[in-house]
C-alpha cells in the first residue's frame, strides 16, 4: 500500500542521534561492548548530549497535540479521558480502549495518527507493525486511539493505540522514570493463527533466532539452569517488575562469559531497532539504573516447543526493572515492562 510507505527522514523525530549514527561514532563492535551511559555521550558535531528520553517537542509528541486539537467536542467525549484515568494503564494483547477505530476519524486525523506513529518508530520499525496490523487486522485504519490528558497544555498526556497484537503509547515523558510510557505489547500472526516451526513470514520472529543463538552457547549446566517444563501465563502479570523479590530462576546472565553477554545485549538490540532512538535509548538507560544486564536472567520454556525442534518457542529476559517475555506459540505474543526502578 502507497500510504505504508516509511518516511525518508526521521532526523528530528527525537532530537537525537540516529542508532546507526551511534553505533558509527563508537566503532565496531559497540552492541557487543558493555552499554555506555548515553546521556554522557556527545555529538562530535554539536558537543550536545545525546537525548536518553521523549519529550513534549519531539515529533510523535508534537503530533498527539494537533491531533488533540483537531478533535471536536463529541469526539473529546469518546475518545479521551483525565490522565490518571485508570484505562490508561492497560495492556492487552487484542482489545479497544475505545469503541471507534481511526478509520472513523476524519482524514486529517487519519493522517495525524499515521503521523505519530512513523514517529513513534524507527524506519525498519514502522514497515515491520505495518505489515503485522495489515496481516492482524486489515491495516492500520482499523486500530483504535484514545488521549489521556492535556497535550496543548504542556500537562502530562499519554496518546495509546490498542488492536489486535498492539498496545503502544507516546507520552513526552509524562509517566516518569518509564520506558515507553509504560508496558507495552506487540505481537503477530502470520497469516495463520498456527504458525509452523520456522514462523514463516513472522516480523518478530528474529527476535526469537537471537535469543536462541544465545541458547546454543550453553553448556549442559547452563541450558539446565535456562530451561522449564511450563511456560508462564499470557498476559501482563507476567511482566509485573519485581525488584529485589525477583525469582533467582532461570539463568543469570552475570555468570556467562562475555561473548554470551555480548550476545544477550544484540538480543535486546533486535527489539530496540523497532523504536524511534529516544525510547531505545530510555531502556538501555533505565537497565543500567537498575544493575544493567549482568542482572538480566534468561529463561527457556519447553511448553508449546513448535515441531518439536528444540528451538524454543517461549522464553523470557528479566531483571529487577527489565521483563520483555516472548511467547512464539501458537503465533506471537510479547509482553514489555521496563522502568527505572521497580
Amino acid at each position: 500500500m502507497a500510504n505504508d510507505t516509511p518516511p525518508t527522514d526521521h532526523a528530528g523525530c527525537c532530537e537525537a542521534w540516529t542508532r546507526r549514527d551511534f553505533v558509527r561514532t563508537l566503532g565496531a563492535g559497540v552492541l557487543g561492548a558493555s552499554v555506555p551511559n548515553l546521556a554522557a555521550v556527545t555529538s562530535a558535531a554539536d558537543a550536545n548530549p545525546v537525548k536518553d528520553r521523549p519529550s513534549p517537542s519531539d515529533l510523535a509528541e508534537t503530533a498527539v497535540a494537533r491531533f488533540y486539537k483537531s478533535l471536536t467536542k463529541s469526539q473529546r467525549e469518546t475518545i479521551c479521558f483525565p490522565f490518571d484515568h485508570s484505562l490508561r494503564t492497560v495492556v492487552k494483547n487484542n482489545w479497544s480502549i475505545v469503541k471507534p477505530t481511526i478509520r472513523d476519524l476524519d482524514k486529517e486525523q487519519q493522517a495525524l495518527c499515521r503521523e505519530i506513529m512513523k514517529n513513534l518508530t524507527s524506519e525498519e520499525g514502522y514497515e515491520r507493525f505495518m505489515r503485522q496490523m495489515k496481516d492482524d487486522a486489515g491495516g492500520f485504519d482499523a486500530y483504535h486511539v484514545a488521549v489521556f490528558g492535556q497535550p496543548e497544555d504542556a500537562r502530562p498526556f499519554e496518546w495509546v493505540l490498542t488492536g489486535r497484537h498492539d498496545t503502544l503509547r507516546v507520552d513526552g515523558d509524562s509517566v516518569i522514570g518509564s520506558a515507553f510510557g509504560g508496558p507495552i505489547f506487540y505481537g503477530h500472526a502470520a497469516g495463520t493463527d498456527f504458525e509452523d516451526a520456522k514462523h514463516t513470514g513472522n516480523v518478530w520472529w528474529p527476535q526469537a533466532e537471537q535469543a536462541n543463538k544465545v541458547f546454543s552457547t550453553l553448556d549442559d549446566k547452563q541450558r539446565k539452569q535456562a530451561l522449564q517444563e511450563v511456560a508462564e501465563d499470557d498476559d501482563y502479570e507476567t511482566v509485573r517488575l519485581k525488584g529485589e523479590g525477583l525469582d533467582q530462576s532461570g539463568l543469570l546472565i552475570g555468570t556467562l562469559d562475555g561473548q554470551q553477554k555480548d550476545m544477550t545485549r544484540k538480543l535486546i538490540e533486535t527489539m530496540l531497532v523497532n523504536f524511534r532512538e529516544c525510547d531505545a535509548a530510555e531502556v538501555r538507560r533505565c537497565l543500567e539504573a537498575s544493575g544493567g544486564v549482568d542482572k538480566l536472567r534468561l529463561t527457556f520454556f519447553q511448553e508449546d516447543d513448535i515441531g518439536a525442534d528444540g528451538v524454543w518457542d517461549i522464553w523470557k529476559l528479566e531483571g529487577p526493572a527489565f521483563s520483555w517475555y516472548f511467547r512464539g506459540a501458537p503465533h506471537v505474543h510479547t509482553w514489555l515492562n521496563v522502568a527505572h526502578t521497580a
